[in-house]
């Protein structure tokens, strides 16, 4: 019997409560990963996590493993071809939108060294965290979430809206909203981390 107390949101879903214990809010630096999370966020927006998460598999075949050097390169021939995968969601300015994403992220990498060195110099190299005491208290976006977005957008990537950046943010763990409940809330002491002057 699985007796962990969790945040709210999984349930009983055993592929949400995977994703919720081994990979929300942990620090994420792999840059591959990161893409990968980068394209499922962008895909989610108007649709629920778990229609994702039960198709993960289906667009990390459909994209080439997130390879943003192949995705780069992607044609409308291909688009087309993704059009047609019923394992993935088809939605053609998603899709246009990940090519998009791909080139921008190759870009920031060439820039920056990699993607992680730039995104996580918005939070000093240190996770926020938010000392949620419930799921009440976990907002949709923050001031940070926006400028993150905005700065984004400056870069040539799209459909990823303030809202989009923090589920993103939570999900490579910039942002740690376990809340007080949960066995993964964070201990201070533990982490050796103060909350964070974005939180």
């Amino acid at each position: 019997m699985d007796d962990k107390t969790r945040c709210t949101w999984p349930g009983e879903c055993e592929i949400y409560k995977a994703y919720h214990d081994h990979e929300w809010g942990k620090p994420e630096h792999d840059d591959k990963k990161l893409f990968e999370m980068l394209t499922l966020e962008a895909f989610q927006a108007g649709l629920s996590w778990i229609t994702i998460l039960k198709k993960r598999d289906g667009f990390r075949a459909a994209f080439d493993g997130f390879n943003p050097s192949k995705v780069a390169l992607y044609d409308e021939k291909k688009v087309e071809e993704l059009l047609q995968n019923d394992k993935i969601i088809r939605h053609r300015g998603k899709i246009t939108a990940t090519i998009c994403n791909a080139r921008a992220f190759l870009d920031v990498q060439q820039k920056y060294g990699s993607f992680d060195k730039m995104i996580w110099s918005y939070v000093d190299n240190q996770p926020v965290i938010g000392y949620r005491k419930n799921i009440n208290e976990v907002p949709p976006r923050t001031e940070l979430s926006d400028k993150i977005s905005k700065d984004l957008k400056k870069m040539g990537f799209k459909f990823l809206g303030s809202t989009t950046v923090y589920a993103f943010m939570q999900a490579i763990g910039m942002v740690n909203d376990h809340t007080q409940e949960c066995f993964l809330y964070p201990d201070s002491k533990v982490l050796g981390i103060k909350q964070h002057r974005f939180a």
